[in-house]
């Protein structure tokens, strides 16, 4: 069948479609002077989405990924934080982790991944889809909850203080740019090698010098990480506290009560393609090479629900993950399925359920948060509050609100403790992964 192209029969029936509504027009000037999204808010909506709670925690002060891909390390830093800060009684209300320490062992774990990868497929050719993807980005900022476990139960967590954010930290356009050269670049000097009929042996020897430069080169970005430092703050009560030298990794064994042993990603995909029940992860996934697979259990959107309800009812923020930029407002810090009147305005439907847009990508997991407070009405949700990493300039100082009908649609992964999990649930998180494709919708790192 032949493709057909666009015939000026079909173009006067579209004319005669769009000019039978007299309405279009009146909408058509409005969005075209001033947008769709003033147009078409709805104020119903703001007015509903007010920041009252029945159950809320107090955790403090918004911080600011700024132009990164850091949202994942943040949320996660924000629940360790929160519990080292209630927990010792601090007074400091700035009180934060140094999220430059994460990232470094971040970029570089990935780097070393990214080799071991090349290793793993150096036989096929470039323009294998493996290795082609693997190419393409090489490592990046985005990450996840599973992630950040592997690196803070290898290399511990510090102060902001130890090691404060750099410009790399605050825009990493550059530092990325160049480690993913240079990642290229000892990806073909480990391909050349191999193709030169060098030793296995003389391969992974090489690899280990990329990497002695890989961290030379993050260093320069973002300094070398603290072997020790002073724990140093003061309480409630006005006492000065100081623990002196101490390892990065000792101080997250010491004072931190929130340890990812004690987690599982629990995900909802309701696609055709992952039934319930089951557990699913991604070729290539990952950044601390290891032998335990980054994997998710995917169950049905209520026991989402109901985990989230119950860990913070228990005092606990939970971190989520979701595709923040649909049905959601910036400025206002609201996301609400009735945000916007775009049928009205538009004068067309929009009829996809969650499962269509995941099978015809038309949404993803695009950011981490964390929740930290829900309004039950008759023990049933109807709005959520959530800890952004934006800065303190949207939302309510930066914290936002969500509807619960939102929470349905756009809400793909929460990080629940294991001890709000029933037996059963737990059961089927012991499940082998099903293995999934290195580009599936599951996969996006954020």
């Amino acid at each position: 069948m032949g493709k057909k192209p666009i015939t000026a029969d079909i173009i006067d029936k579209c004319s005669e479609y769009y000019r039978s509504d007299k309405n279009n027009k009146v909408y058509s000037d409005a969005v075209m002077r001033n947008g769709l999204v003033e147009v078409s808010l709805n104020h119903d909506s703001i007015k509903n989405m007010h920041f009252d709670f029945s159950d809320e925690i107090e955790v403090g002060r918004v911080t600011a990924q700024k132009k990164t891909a850091r949202c994942w390390m943040f949320a996660a830093l924000n629940t360790v934080r929160y519990s080292i800060s209630h927990s010792l009684k601090m007074k400091e209300v700035d009180f934060q982790l140094s999220q430059n320490y994460i990232y470094f062992w971040d970029k570089f774990e990935k780097s070393n991944l990214f080799l071991e990868n090349i290793i793993e497929t150096i036989d096929r050719e470039l323009s294998d889809h493996e290795v082609a993807g693997l190419l393409k980005e090489p490592q990046s900022d985005c990450g996840q909850w599973d992630m950040f476990a592997k690196l803070i139960e290898k290399y511990g967590v510090a102060p902001l203080y130890a090691m404060p954010e750099t410009q790399s930290c605050t825009d990493s356009k550059i530092i990325n740019e160049i480690v993913n050269e240079k990642l290229r670049q000892g990806a073909k000097e480990l391909r050349d090698m191999h193709r030169s009929g060098k030793p296995l042996k003389e391969i992974e020897d090489h690899k280990e010098y990329i990497l002695m430069d890989m961290y030379n080169i993050i260093c320069h970005f973002l300094g070398e990480p603290p072997d020790k430092f002073d724990f140093e703050y003061r309480d409630l009560d006005g006492v000065f506290h100081r623990d002196k030298d101490i390892t990065p990794l000792e101080f997250y064994h010491k004072y931190s009560k929130v340890k990812p042993i004690d987690y599982i990603s629990i995900i909802n995909f309701p696609t055709d393609d992952k039934p319930f029940g089951n557990t699913y992860s991604l070729k290539y996934l990952g950044n601390v090479v290891d032998d335990e697979p980054i994997k998710y259990l995917n169950l049905d959107i209520e026991v989402l629900r109901q985990l989230t309800i119950a860990q913070i009812k228990d005092g606990e923020q939970v971190v989520f993950g979701c595709d923040v930029g649909k049905m959601s407002h910036r400025g206002l810090g609201i996301l609400d399925i009735n945000l916007y009147n775009y049928e009205a305005v538009l004068n067309t439907k929009f009829n996809m359920t969650k499962k269509d847009r995941l099978m015809y990508r038309g949404t993803s997991l695009t950011h981490v948060m964390t929740f930290t407070g829900v309004n039950l009405v008759d023990g049933k949700p109807n709005r959520w509050k959530i800890q952004n990493s934006w800065g303190e300039a949207e939302g309510k100082k930066g914290f936002y609100i969500m509807s619960d009908r939102w929470f349905d649609e756009y809400v793909f992964k929460v990080i629940i403790n294991k001890k709000h999990i029933s037996n059963e649930i737990l059961k089927q998180y012991e499940k082998a992964p099903i293995i999934l494709s290195p580009w599936d919708q599951v996969g996006p790192l954020f």
